[in-house]
């Protein structure tokens, strides 16, 4: 998988599909995916930053943006799971971070959900990172996480 930024605009993401053309054979080409809104910003701090409407409608925004230009999939909170499949339909494949078992911190995480649910909204990929890395046990956390999803 191969990620930039949407907020990059139409240019680049199509600038980044051009030139995983040239680099990889076409059975070997990563995923393109374009990051939408970090799960760590809420409304609050996207308009401290000048993005009016919400993390919802900036995440349609910039998912709209880099389909049309050309992206494999987005990258989003679970929170859009669900609108961007209504949007866009199966087409894009989701990667969704975010992720928390039930119970676990959220930490700077303002958008979570647990791996089932994400599962269950149609995530293709569920990113799961510091419930793994930070757990006495990380082998033991992934092995739970992926039982929670059988």
């Amino acid at each position: 998988m191969l990620t930039v930024h949407a907020q990059g605009g139409e240019a680049m993401i199509e600038a980044a599909r051009a030139a995983r053309e040239m680099a990889f054979p076409a059975q070997e080409k990563p995923l393109l995916l374009a990051v939408t809104v970090l799960t760590s910003l809420d409304a609050e701090m996207l308009h401290a930053t000048g993005i009016a409407g919400g993390p919802r409608q900036q995440v349609m925004r910039l998912a709209r943006l880099a389909m049309r230009a050309g992206a494999d999939g987005l990258i989003c909170s679970p929170h859009e799971i669900a609108p961007l499949r209504d949007a866009l339909g199966d087409a894009p494949v989701l990667v969704v971070p975010g992720i928390r078992p039930e119970g676990a911190a959220a930490g700077d995480q303002k958008r979570v959900m647990t791996p089932a649910a994400a599962r269950d909204a149609g995530a293709d990929w569920i990113v799961v990172g510091r419930p793994i890395t930070r757990a006495p046990d990380p082998g033991l956390a992934a092995s739970s996480i992926a039982a929670m999803l059988v």
